[in-house]
């Protein structure tokens, strides 16, 4: 709820000249709530910090992604979205190898889990740096003048409902894929394997997607894209283990972050002149759905006893978003 609501706010106008501030407070801050998930203990505030960094989460995606996703589209330059968007399995990957290595190098005076929010805390301040070193002004309106209204179209409209679908469909084997990985193997080298395996695919996974961009085009590599994340998905549940948590994990991180890069991509092409407020609709859509997700599939987990439902009703719903971007009329947008 925090993400959609974190969403929700950076698409008015009050952002407009902040963009770099606001993307910074928001690294910012998700370095401190790190920190406070160490060093707090109960319910509720562990609650209050989760709601607070979904809002910081939304923030920094927003910011910092229509600062350099607009300074790439004015220099010709698509490195720069395909080095942006790698950073998140990069990190994926790293944290992966990090609590792993930690849990080889106990015992520590605080219990583990605090443990690993204070690393996860120190890594995200090294991160922070670089960004405050990196992240460059914002160019033109993005510096200081209002985006007007969009301009709801059939297409952008489809865009965004799949883009909402898929918020479904790829949060509940991001959330349930290493519970999988530890009720089969019991092994927490599994479990840093899968989640490892899923990190280092997704920050190859833009520059893997590049030539079927290039022949196809970005809305006909963004349904391959849901098609391919959707047999991911109902893999987790469908090979025999531990081929389904390996492969199903390569087959989200190759994914998820193309479908991510590929919509924000879209949706900035269909309403060119407001690129802030569109990429925060959007995510605001997979926000609702990164909600709704959990709930259901939490609750079909809960009836069946396993997570077979709950993965293959996620199949489903990409599927269900793949068909929403053909009838949209997405594939005749000229993108190349």
């Amino acid at each position: 709820s925090g993400y959609l609501l974190g969403a929700v706010l950076a698409a008015y106008g009050w952002a407009a000249g902040l963009e770099r501030r606001l993307a910074i407070g928001a690294l910012v801050s998700t370095v401190l709530l790190l920190l406070a998930m160490a060093l707090l203990s109960d319910v509720t505030m562990f609650s209050v910090v989760r709601f607070l960094a979904g809002v910081a989460s939304a923030f920094g995606l927003i910011f910092t992604s229509g600062i350099v996703l607009s300074i790439g589209l004015s220099h010709g330059e698509p490195r720069v979205q395909m080095v942006h968007f790698s950073g998140v399995g990069c990190g994926i990957a790293l944290s992966a190898v990090l609590v792993y290595l930690l849990s080889l190098t106990g015992p520590f005076a605080l219990p583990a889990w605090r443990i690993d929010w204070l690393a996860g805390a120190l890594l995200g301040a090294v991160g922070l740096v670089a960004v405050i070193l990196l992240l460059p002004h914002p160019e033109g309106r993005a510096n200081g003048q209002r985006e007007p209204d969009i301009v709801w179209t059939r297409p952008l409209v489809a865009l965004t409902l799949s883009y909402g679908l898929f918020g479904i469909g790829y949060v509940v084997t991001a959330t349930f894929i290493v519970a999988i990985a530890r009720e089969g193997g019991h092994s927490p080298l599994l479990e840093c394997l899968t989640w490892l395996v899923t990190g280092t695919a997704a920050a190859v996974s833009v520059i893997a997607w590049k030539p079927v961009e290039r022949r196809y085009g970005v809305p006909a590599a963004y349904l391959a894209a849901l098609l391919v994340e959707m047999v991911g998905v109902a893999v987790t549940v469908t090979l025999p283990f531990p081929a389904s948590a390996l492969i199903g994990g390569a087959l989200l991180g190759l994914t998820f972050v193309v479908i991510t890069a590929y919509g924000l991509q879209l949706g900035r092409i269909l309403a060119s002149d407001s690129p802030r407020r569109v990429l925060a609709l959007m995510t605001a859509a997979f926000g609702v759905g990164q909600i709704l997700g959990p709930l259901g599939a939490g609750f079909l987990a809960a009836r069946t006893g396993s997570y077979m439902l709950s993965s293959l009703a996620a199949a489903a719903t990409l599927l269900v978003a793949a068909c929403i971007v053909v009838a949209g009329g997405l594939l005749s947008i000229k993108s190349r």
